[in-house]
């Protein structure tokens, strides 16, 4: 089990929404996202944390960009998925209320803000 954050299916609000954890070992930790129409995560990157991420339910305008590339955007609904590599920047806006199915390895406090419109750093 990975030292520290919060435990297998607490319910962690956000500004976008929530999340809740469903797995969690020393390897990898799964998580629900679930956004509200019209939020969006903070445009960042990781460092160490490798992450994928598939659509459950509603759409996504992902912006991504390679750490020195131009920024593009891909929308992604049910069934989608994306793969996001340490380094990769990106944001995820939901389109809808959706629902995001995220695995990634354990490293959850690993997250270099670039922009974030809730204030945080």
């Amino acid at each position: 089990m990975s030292a520290g954050g919060p435990a297998r299916g607490e319910r962690v609000p956000k500004p976008w929404g929530h999340e809740t954890i469903w797995a969690r070992t020393d390897r990898y930790v799964g998580k629900i996202l679930h956004v509200r129409k019209g939020e969006s995560l903070s445009y960042q990157y990781h460092r160490v944390k490798d992450e994928t991420i598939r659509i459950l339910a509603g759409a996504v305008d992902l912006e991504v960009a390679a750490p020195e590339g131009e920024r593009r955007t891909v929308r992604l609904g049910p069934g989608d998925g994306w793969h996001l590599p340490p380094g990769t920047r990106h944001r995820l806006t939901a389109v809808d209320d959706t629902d995001i199915l995220e695995v990634s390895t354990p490293e959850l406090d690993d997250v270099v803000r670039l922009e974030d419109r809730y204030g945080r750093t």
